[in-house]
């Protein structure tokens, strides 16, 4: 087996092997100090007090040597045996590949399809008959902010939050409530939410805003049972004619339709007369002459 040890490596073992050994005349000189004081005569607490304080003082050399080699080694060991340059191994040439033949005549697309007209989704707008019933003629403020909007079957009017979230709920539907959160509203803005179920307005309301500048806040559509056709609904919320919020749910399943109740009705019998016994709703007897 063989070591290689360059420069480089030789000044760094030097210098952990020298702090390493300075350490450990430290710690041995302290040791020996520490004994002298157990030792019951004078005479040898002072022989071994010394051997303390010249051990310590080695270690303390041993200390100093390793800076020495540590910061001054390189350039003096440098100064004394010059640099000289080593061969580096250099790549023997490899072969080139010949070229190959190509072929003189390549197709290229003359022409390249351009789209001559590009969509863009255009926001929704406030239907006519929302704007028509209009009253506030505050300006809205353009920083207006709305949350998404969290769809639930009820509200908890405590804790302003939704209940029994989600964006599917199946039939019988009796009330979907559409919750958010807002900031910077001005008191008094006109303020809209309007319900679609697919292209159809189903329902909106319109009002003056008289909630505060921040917070929480909903819309509701309450109708019957039976309106909640399946179909997928969208809210919108508007801040004078501006939307700010845009959300969707889904309803499955049959719509509940109610049943009318037959009203009870009552036949004469031809051949039987009822008795006071059998009749549900007393009947009037005029006095005898």
């Amino acid at each position: 087996m063989t070591i290689s040890l360059d420069l480089e490596s030789f000044l760094i073992t030097s210098t952990l092997v020298l702090a390493f050994f300075g350490l450990y005349a430290l710690w041995t000189g302290r040791t020996r100090m520490r004994q002298a004081g157990e030792l019951p005569y004078h005479r040898l607490r002072q022989q071994r007090l010394l051997q303390g304080w010249g051990t310590v003082f080695w270690g303390l050399v041993l200390f100093g040597l390793a800076a020495l080699v540590h910061f001054y080694g390189r350039p003096a060991a440098y100064a004394i045996i010059p640099v000289t340059p080593t061969a580096s191994l250099t790549n023997s040439p490899t072969l080139s590949p010949t070229p190959s033949d190509t072929p003189t005549i390549t197709l290229t697309p003359s022409e390249t399809a351009t789209l001559e007209f590009t969509l863009t989704p255009t926001p929704p707008q406030l239907p006519p008959e929302v704007r028509s019933q209009f009253e506030s003629q505050v300006t809205p403020d353009p920083d207006a902010v709305f949350s998404p909007l969290i769809f639930g079957r009820g509200f908890n009017f405590q804790t302003f939050q939704p209940l029994n979230t989600g964006i599917t709920f199946a039939n019988p539907v009796n009330g979907i409530y559409a919750a958010y959160s807002y900031d910077f509203m001005l008191p008094g803005v006109q303020w809209s939410a309007v319900w679609y179920r697919g292209d159809e307005l189903v329902y909106f309301e319109t009002a003056p805003w008289n909630g505060g500048t921040g917070g929480f806040g909903y819309t509701q559509w309450l109708p019957d049972a039976e309106d909640w056709l399946p179909g997928v609904y969208q809210v919108q919320i508007f801040v004078g004619t501006q939307v700010k919020a845009v959300g969707e749910f889904e309803v499955t399943g049959a719509a509940v339709t109610s049943t009318p109740t037959p009203s009870p009705s009552f036949t004469a019998s031809p051949t039987r007369t009822p008795t006071a016994t059998h009749t549900r709703f007393p009947t009037a007897t005029s006095p005898p002459p």
